[in-house]
């Protein structure tokens, strides 16, 4: 992912701009910065009023479960049932598979480690 430039370079160039009378493309140039990034910046000001970046929204699922003490406790009571039984005792709507990806997060496995010694 694309490195997010400065708010103060961004006001250094939208400044050259609007107050020294620079064109875009000149600006361009002298802070060796792509003339669509200056034209994205100015028409940010013109929406917002201000050349702060937008919040960047990283990939992934969305976040059902938020409280992970509660969530462990959730697990060790029932830690019996399946998955999507444990979907539908959850609060709100949640899917099996979020089940699962919470379980293997917080090293819950449902995998029993029964030794069993060898016998000649």
């Amino acid at each position: 992912m694309p490195k997010i430039y400065s708010y103060d370079l961004r006001c250094k160039v939208i400044d050259a701009i609007e107050l020294d009378g620079m064109r875009p493309s000149e600006a361009s140039e002298l802070f060796d910065i792509s003339r669509n990034t200056i034209n994205q910046w100015q028409h940010l000001k013109a929406e917002t009023g201000d050349l702060h970046p937008k919040p960047v929204h990283h990939p992934g699922h969305s976040h059902k479960i938020t409280d992970w003490d509660k969530f462990r406790a959730f697990a060790h009571k029932h830690r019996h049932k399946t998955q999507a039984q444990m979907a539908q005792l959850w609060d709100g709507e949640i899917s099996d598979r979020t089940i699962s990806r919470a379980l293997q997060k917080i090293g819950f496995t449902r995998k029993k480690n029964i030794w069993v010694p060898r016998t000649r």
